[in-house]
């Protein structure tokens, strides 16, 4: 663990191996959760476009991804 970070509003905690990986996770405002892992440096390479359309509905005119207390037919769960 390189930082905890116990800060009521935003904690986090941060972590780091040996050979350079480092992960951290955050939950920020209004409960949304970031979880960030780096590797050390790598070479460059080429990333292929997705073969698919993405899944989850997002209105057209949304200019951010919804926040958490936000109803989403493909996010939210229904409960059984």
């Amino acid at each position: 663990m390189t930082v905890i970070n116990n800060d009521v509003d935003i904690p986090a905690i941060y972590a780091r191996t040996r050979d350079g990986f480092q992960v951290a996770l955050i939950v920020a405002d209004k409960g949304q959760v970031h979880f960030d892992v780096d590797s050390p440096c790598v070479r460059h390479s080429a990333v292929a476009d997705s073969t698919s359309p993405a899944t989850a509905y997002l209105a057209p005119d949304a200019e951010f991804i919804p926040r958490p207390n936000i109803h989403s037919e493909f996010w939210s769960a229904t409960g059984s």
